[in-house]
């Protein structure tokens, strides 16, 4: 007996695979630039032991590159909407890819820090661009399931691009060292590249969409000017020279703002800072994230250079952490509609105690912490992170006017960037500050000023929206 196919049939199942297809090329190039964020936890002692530059290279390695992806974010996306995401993408995944071999082939601290930099943004050109294209090619109904497959394969991401990197280094694959965790993006990026050429539909773009290039300087010297007034000041001193470099953060960010009230066409709707629960929610994203990014470049630290930890043996000791975020991301997706921003509180809490029992373990234990004792309040810190990381975000949308929803989610992003990048500098900058006293007296001052952080953030709380916005069935 045989079996006949329909044409109709047929070509639905090709045009299916091909969709799911498409998600597995932005997945891919989502993850690409999780591992590429998050290597730097793990390998900047070990870098800044081969090219010299000593703990401000460690705060630019990973500053730099959060620096240029929030910056440029939001003007990623609208020169998608310009000149085609598809083009901007295959540009950005190009670019990362020849940024990353830059890192790989660095000589000094210099020619590392502006690849970073170089990297972050190319990285700024590719990741606003898929969430556009899915929007595209899936049909409304079927979005959800595409957007859900992100969260945990971007959870396994932050636990697989540390312990990828501490195995890299630790391996030592043909005397490379450090340099293997950049020099592989040639195959990942080539594969991503032609995988994304071959299955992503083109598009013209519209000419029409303006960007705000003077917005988006001023914004970039802002945020340049306070990370290197930050580390500067750590690295060398405070003189004159960090404060100057603070107050002209100052001056652009002024400037910055008054850019967006008087812009014909600015990064950011002016409308959305009259919304009280979409401003609280961009000041809470703001510091929080920069407390928790900031803690965890100071436990990576404090793995390897008050415990002794090897990268590999590091990048183990924050699994706990990542498997935190992902059990409680799920958890969190499931509660958000019945507790709404109680739930970030609840998150915030969870932080606060893990950050409590780790201050408690510094305190008492000091340098002879064990790693199976560790692993408890790491856990604990991931299990509120991962409450808060996603519910932040979808709480703080939940009044702005669905025609802001663009222009809010960006901004959203880029803040968390920013965040990052303010944290790796500002938190390092405190635990390089105080580590003349001692590995553990400078893990247990960076921990008060995480904890001090994260009460401000319960009293930001009560100001967002009380729900996320409705599920759109």
């Amino acid at each position: 007996m045989s079996t006949i196919t329909h044409p109709e049939t047929a070509a639905n199942t090709k045009v299916g695979a091909r969709m799911w297809a498409i998600l597995a090329v932005i997945l891919a190039a989502d993850v690409l630039d999780l591992l590429d964020s998050t290597i730097t936890n793990i390998a900047a002692p070990t870098i800044a032991n081969d090219l010299g530059g000593g703990q401000s290279l460690i705060q630019w390695l990973g500053a730099g590159y959060a620096l240029a992806l929030g910056v440029l974010l939001v003007v990623g996306g609208r020169l998608g909407d310009r000149f085609g995401k598809r083009r901007l993408f295959l540009i950005g995944v190009a670019g990362f890819t020849v940024a990353s071999v830059a890192c790989g082939l660095a000589i000094d601290p210099t020619s590392i820090v502006t690849a970073r930099l170089v990297q972050g943004a190319f990285g700024a050109l590719l990741i606003p661009q898929g969430f556009g294209i899915l929007t595209q090619v899936f049909p409304r109904e079927q979005l959800g399931k595409a957007f859900g497959v992100f969260g945990p394969a971007l959870g396994l991401s932050a636990v697989g691009g540390p312990i990828l990197a501490g195995f890299l280094i630790d391996a030592d694959l043909f005397g490379l060292g450090w340099r293997a965790m950049f020099l592989i993006n040639i195959v990942l990026g080539s594969l991503a590249f032609a995988a994304a050429y071959r299955l992503l539909p083109a598009d013209d773009g519209d000419r029409t969409v303006a960007i705000d290039a003077l917005g988006s300087a001023l914004l970039g010297a802002a945020m340049f000017g306070s990370l290197f007034g930050l580390i500067e000041g750590s690295a060398n001193g405070w003189t004159a020279a960090p404060f100057g470099y603070l107050a002209a953060a100052a001056v652009a960010f002024a400037l910055f703002a008054r850019r967006q009230l008087t812009a014909t066409n600015p990064l950011i709707e002016p409308s959305l800072f009259a919304n009280r629960g979409f401003t609280s929610g961009l000041l809470l994203g703001l510091v929080f994230f920069a407390a928790v990014s900031g803690l965890l470049y100071v436990l990576s630290l404090f793995m390897q250079t008050g415990l002794g930890y090897t990268p590999t043996g590091a990048a183990l000791g924050l699994a706990p952490l990542a498997a935190g975020i992902i059990v409680a991301s799920v958890a969190a997706h499931q509660l958000l509609a019945k507790l709404g921003r109680t739930l970030i509180l609840i998150g915030l809490l969870i932080t606060l105690a893990g950050t409590g029992l780790l201050l408690a373990l510094a305190l008492t234990a000091g340098t002879d912490i064990t790693a199976w004792v560790l692993a408890v309040p790491v856990f604990i810190l991931g299990v509120g992170m991962g409450t808060c990381f996603g519910t932040i975000f979808q709480i703080t949308i939940g009044d702005i006017d669905p025609a802001e929803t663009g222009s809010g989610s960006g901004s959203l992003s880029a803040v968390q960037q920013l965040a990052n990048a303010i944290g790796a500098a500002a938190v390092t900058t405190v635990y390089f500050r105080t580590v003349g006293s001692g590995q553990a007296h400078a893990l247990t001052v960076s921990l008060l000023v995480v904890a001090a952080i994260t009460l401000v953030s319960c009293g930001i709380v009560q100001l967002l929206p009380r729900r996320a916005p409705a599920a759109d069935h």
